[in-house]
Order: C-alpha cells, then structure tokens, then sequence
C-alpha cells in the first residue's frame, strides 16, 4: 500500500501539471470548434404550390419546436407574411442555423389573421405543411413536417391544401 501512495504522490502532480499545460490549447480548440458550429447557417426558401388564388395573406411560420405548430405563429421560430398577390414564391429565411425544423403555411384569404373553420373544426382557408404529408383527422404533426438544415441554401415545396 505504501508503494501505491508515494508513486500516486510522484504522478498526481506530473499529471496535473500536464493537464493543466495543456488546457489552453484544449481550451482553444473548443472555443473555435463553438463558433464555427455557431456560424453555421443557411436559407430555407419557401415555394407554395397549389395557391388558389391571390386574395388575403400568405403566412409562413418557420418552427423549431412542436410547440405551436401549425397554427400559433406567435410561437414560431420566424415567420413571414405576404399580402394581396405577392406569394408566387412564399418566403426566404435568412441566416437560419443548421438544425432540425418545420414549416407551416396559411391562405388567409379574407386577411382577418387567422385560419377560419367551420363549427367542428375543418380549416375553410388554404393550408400546407413541409413534407405535404398525408391529411388525416386532425392537422399533421410536428414530426410529419420535420426537415433539416444542413447546407447554406435549402429549397422547400409545399403544396396547399383546401378542403
């Protein structure tokens, strides 16, 4: 046992002596490896298919989360809005960092703001999602819309929905 503690004692500070001296450097390359993961980023250009006509708004509310998706932009990464006509295309984010999202899109057709639905819930306005899942009971979940950003430009085409 002896033997174990004085050579415990002629390693310990040899080896923290070269941890420490070696920390800086470590240290360093982290910091840099941060920022360059920090500074990645791209677009994600958003083309709307199917648009039934140019009437009311174009919201695009781009989400990083299920919280809010689809229809609380108020909760959305970013969005845009585009009025009367001007929605050939959708929307362009800019200097979106790489990472995991999902897409909603509305047709506000009478520009009030917001989806108007029947009495049971149906959307009357036009809708899409990324991905143009499937449409089921219920609006398509977050998972359903789910893409990543992996590259400085990325090109979405969702199709709308009017039911």
């Amino acid at each position: 046992m002896a033997i174990v503690v004085n050579n415990m004692k002629k390693f310990l500070p040899v080896a923290l002596l070269t941890l420490l001296s070696a920390s800086p450097a470590l240290l360093a390359e982290s910091i840099v490896s941060q920022n360059a993961n920090a500074s990645r980023a791209g677009s994600i250009t958003v083309y709307i298919k199917g648009l039934k006509n140019p009437d009311g708004m174009l919201g695009v509310a781009l989400y990083t989360t299920k919280k809010g998706f689809p229809d609380k932009p108020e909760r959305a990464f970013a969005t845009k809005v585009s009025k009367n006509g001007t929605a050939s295309i959708g929307a362009t984010f800019e200097n979106i960092p790489y990472g995991n999202y999902a897409v909603s899109v509305l047709h506000d057709e009478n520009g009030n703001g917001k989806m108007d639905k029947s009495f049971i819930g149906i959307p009357k306005e036009g809708f899409g999602v990324s991905n143009n899942p499937q449409i089921r009971r219920g609006p398509p979940s977050f998972n359903e819309a789910l893409f990543s950003l992996g590259s400085s430009k990325l090109d979405l085409s969702i199709s709308m929905n009017y039911l």
